[in-house]
């Protein structure tokens, strides 16, 4: 196999690898994978993976960055802005996806 070959084959299983492992997080929460959780982050239910906890880490910081700016706008705290997104994004949870209680237990929205 020449050179330009194993780098067309490296290349091909880079990218069909990234095509078969892009998940999004309505994808996520569909599977059970990730839900959504009283801090107002979202958090992995079960089983992880470094995709997983990729993702849960880009959106996590996405929010607490909207947090931060909602709280200085209002000129109140993070927390408390966190609190109530978490309330929020629980409450327009879809059915068949997870929240975590404030006991710690992960259950599926009914």
């Amino acid at each position: 196999m020449t050179n330009f070959s194993r780098v067309t084959v490296l290349v091909a299983g880079l990218v069909f690898s990234l095509c078969a492992f892009a998940l999004t997080l309505d994808a996520a929460k569909q599977q059970g994978l990730v839900g959504e959780q009283p801090s107002g982050y979202l958090g992995v239910v079960d089983k992880s993976t470094p995709e997983i906890e990729a993702l849960v880490r880009d959106i996590n910081q996405k929010r607490r960055s909207a947090y931060e700016g909602i709280a200085k706008r209002n000129g109140t705290e993070v927390e408390a802005v966190e609190q109530l997104a978490g309330k929020k994004a629980i409450e327009q949870t879809a059915k068949g996806q997870y929240v975590k209680l404030p006991s710690g237990d992960w259950v599926k929205v009914q």
